[in-house]
């Protein structure tokens, strides 16, 4: 159509387009712009504009859907919105167990006879803040003092937000790579030999790496070792977070980056784990617990916190489905530190 202006884009399931701007949507672009502080060049807003409305309509799309009964889960526009799918693994998804997981670790042994219908440490004092990782993949750094907050919690009463800064200067040594990825394990490791890690405040995080600067005067915490729980167990997951508290867990979170509400729940999600994250209670939806019967759809589900802010799911929280067949391969890899 003549004096229309197409735009060749890549939408968020990676499908290329051809799509012109709605300009019906200019004063909702402008109103997340502002809300998120994005900024572009002239030159890159018409693209990251159009990136942005794709993401809009997929995420209206599969919430009609969800008022229809075909998905467990809503999708919200947040602070991802101008990235394409691709884009957002590439920048936020950088866990790679296969290549430098240790076979020698402990393993838990330990179970809980009859374990409660539900548990959220969140609500139990053993949790701080929604935290944002930034454009740093140390999403294993926010996973290992999160875990580590909550041991110290139930030993000390205390609630101290333990430095991530700290473990993604001090621990490459131990084989952890920055921002470009780490393991708990080893982060547990750094901090058991190094007689310690700092807390948030006396070590703030930047979101790149720095040369360490950690000195003994900081120590806000420390932990005598660390217990994998066995791989693939759901049972397992569910009994140690009944029995020791928060655990450090990984998952698959290729199509996390719109997740708003309900229960996460899609066949197609991988078992390649890529992102780890805080496993901080589980629970039963109230359908299944009012008229005590097991459904096929995933009325349990697991409490996980994230570290991409609080804009992200519900006020940075999630809850993924379980007992659903390791649902995005939430049991591959799950530790605790004790302190």
């Amino acid at each position: 159509m003549e004096g229309t202006v197409v735009v060749l884009i890549v939408l968020a399931a990676g499908i290329p387009v051809l799509h012109a701007a709605d300009h019906a949507l200019d004063a909702a672009w402008e109103d997340w712009k502002s809300l998120h502080g994005k900024t572009y060049t002239e030159d890159s807003e018409g693209h990251r504009r159009m990136i942005w409305e794709e993401n809009h309509r997929f995420i209206q799309q599969h919430n009609l859907e969800e008022a229809q009964g075909k998905h467990s889960y809503k999708l919200g526009m947040n602070h991802f919105g101008d990235l394409t799918q691709t884009e957002f693994q590439k920048m936020m998804l950088d866990f790679n167990l296969a290549s430098t997981a240790d076979t020698s670790l402990p393993v838990w042994n330990g179970s809980v006879l009859k374990a409660p219908t539900e548990v959220d440490w969140s609500k139990k004092g053993y949790v701080t803040p929604v935290k944002d990782q930034g454009q740093c993949g140390s999403c294993w750094a926010f996973s290992s003092t999160g875990a580590l907050e909550g041991q110290v919690f139930k030993k000390t009463g205390k609630l101290i937000s333990l430095s991530e800064q700290n473990l993604v200067d001090c621990s490459r040594q131990y084989g952890n790579h920055g921002c470009n990825g780490g393991l708990m394990d080893r982060a547990f490791q750094y901090i058991k030999d190094n007689g310690g890690i700092a807390s948030e405040e006396g070590y703030p995080y930047t979101a790149k790496e720095n040369p360490c600067s950690y000195n003994k005067s900081q120590e806000a915490a420390t932990c005598t070792g660390y217990t994998l729980l066995p791989p693939g167990s759901e049972r397992y997951l569910r009994d140690a977070l009944a029995a020791i508290g928060p655990v450090s867990v990984t998952l698959n979170a290729d199509r996390l980056q719109f997740y708003k509400s309900g229960v996460y729940y899609d066949p197609r999600c991988s078992k390649e784990i890529n992102h780890a994250v805080l496993a901080v209670g589980y629970g039963v939806s109230w359908y299944e617990l009012e008229n005590n019967v097991s459904s096929r759809c995933p009325t349990r589900f697991w409490i996980l916190k994230n570290s991409w802010g609080s804009d992200w799911g519900n006020q940075g929280y999630m809850r993924l489905a379980r007992e659903h067949g390791n649902n995005c391969g939430i049991a591959i890899y799950s530790i605790f530190p004790k302190v």
